[in-house]
Formats: C-alpha cells, sequence, structure tokens
C-alpha cells in the first residue's frame, strides 16, 4: 500500500493569502488572476495541496501593478512582461540611472507610456480594417494590444492601432481562418522578437554603459531603423533563397 502524500508545510507568516484573498485585496476574478500566473506574469503560489495555494504579499502588490498597467498606463501584456522583467533583471543603479538619461534624450522611441488622452474608439479601426472583434480580442489574448472599456465603449492605444490595421492586411492577402490562420499565430513572431530585443539590451548595458547618455540616444535612434532594415532583408533572403533549393 503506497503512503499518502502529506500536505507541504509552509510558513504561513510569509505567505498568508489564499486565492480568495488575493481576489478580495485586488478587485479581480480566479479566472484573471490564474491567467496572469498562467502568463508568467505573477509566479505561483506555495501549494500545500493538489488544489490549494498559499500566496505573499508581493503576490497581491504584484498583480495590484499589473493592473495598473493595463487599465491606467493602457500597456499591452507583453509590454507589462519587458516591464517586470526589467524590474527583476538585476540592473545596477548606475546602469538605470543610464537608461533614464537615455529614455529623456529620446525622440519618438523615449515616448512615455499611453495615458487615457491617446486612447482610441475601437470599433472604427476594426470596421476600417476589416477585422472582426474576435480577431481583436485574440491579438490582446497574447498581449500585443490592449482593450480598455471607456464610457462602456471598447478603446486601445492609438499607437497600438497599427497592429490592428496590420492583421487586417494579412487577412485581407488570403490568410483566413478557415485556413486556420488566428491571432495567436502572431505571437510566435512576437516571441522571436521580444528574445531577439532582450539580446540587444544585454550588448547596451554591457558595451555603452561608460559612453554619455547624448552618445547612447544618438546610437540607439540610428540603430533601430538599421536593425529593422536588417531584419526584414533577411527575412526576404531566407523565402529567395528557401524556394531556389526547391528541385523539381
Amino acid at each position: 500500500m503506497s503512503a499518502v502524500a502529506r500536505p507541504r508545510e509552509i510558513d504561513r507568516a510569509e505567505y498568508p493569502h489564499r486565492m480568495k484573498d488575493l481576489c478580495d485585496r485586488t478587485g479581480l476574478s480566479r479566472q484573471v488572476i490564474h491567467f496572469y500566473i498562467e502568463q508568467g506574469l505573477v509566479p505561483e503560489g506555495r501549494k500545500t495541496g493538489r488544489n490549494m495555494a498559499y500566496y505573499a504579499e508581493s503576490h497581491v502588490e504584484r498583480i495590484k501593478l499589473i493592473r495598473q498597467l493595463q487599465h491606467e498606463r493602457f500597456l499591452p501584456l507583453r509590454a507589462i512582461r519587458a516591464v517586470l522583467e526589467e524590474e527583476d533583471d538585476g540592473l545596477s543603479t548606475e546602469q538605470r540611472r543610464l537608461l533614464i538619461d537615455v529614455r529623456h534624450r529620446l525622440g519618438r522611441l523615449g515616448s512615455s507610456a499611453p495615458d487615457e488622452a491617446s486612447l482610441v474608439p475601437l470599433q472604427p479601426i476594426l470596421l476600417r480594417a476589416g477585422v472582426s472583434r474576435d480577431d481583436a480580442e485574440g491579438l490582446a489574448q497574447i498581449g500585443v494590444v490592449s482593450i480598455t472599456k471607456k464610457k462602456g465603449r471598447a478603446h486601445i492605444a492609438k499607437d497600438d492601432a497599427w497592429m490592428i490595421e496590420l492583421w487586417g492586411e494579412i487577412r485581407a492577402a488570403g490568410f483566413s481562418r478557415a485556413l486556420g490562420f488566428v491571432p495567436s499565430d502572431v505571437g510566435v513572431f512576437a516571441e522571436e522578437v521580444e528574445a531577439t530585443f532582450a539580446k540587444e539590451t544585454e550588448l547596451l548595458k554591457h558595451r555603452l554603459s561608460h559612453l554619455s547618455p547624448d552618445a547612447v540616444a544618438r546610437m540607439v535612434e540610428a540603430a533601430v531603423p538599421l536593425i529593422n532594415q536588417f531584419v526584414a532583408r533577411y527575412h526576404e533572403s531566407l523565402v529567395r533563397k528557401f524556394f531556389a533549393s526547391i528541385q523539381a
């Protein structure tokens, strides 16, 4: 006869909250909090059984921060993940100060997060782009846009409208739902871009930290369009080489 597994003991002073407590403290549903955990935005709790876990005060603060970034700064989930990773990335005080100084010297690239004044109604964008509301919700679910309610109507940040419009062009090119193409397919490319960007920031931190903020800002503004051009042209090159390699 197999031994019955004993519940894992935890420090209840450090992990005092149950899921119900998280819901009460943050005003969010169990489903939303579980979604944040599944997306890796919030750490898992300390499990004491198959269906029981306890959470620390840091879980409450993290959930509140995510909610604030979503509904006050209107950031998509992927942008929120980048913010949270920046908080946890072990930047030195000097590196963080340099990046803040560089941001203040950048133009469009250093612009602040969207505010309520930058929101635009979603429905006209959907109509113009020929995108369904389901597809827009799908793009929001993978975290590349953020949909928020304002006076009972769905809005998105004006700077994110391009994603809806681009998805409309993809649909118009023939990549239909009937053929199996869904908004989550964009997530594959988003993940690769995010991984590349993480490596870029590592290079910036370690190789440019001795330069002045003005010099770093000039280099970043010059490098971004060049890197964008490289990625686009290299992708085209791979497509051409792929089809050239196909023999009859």
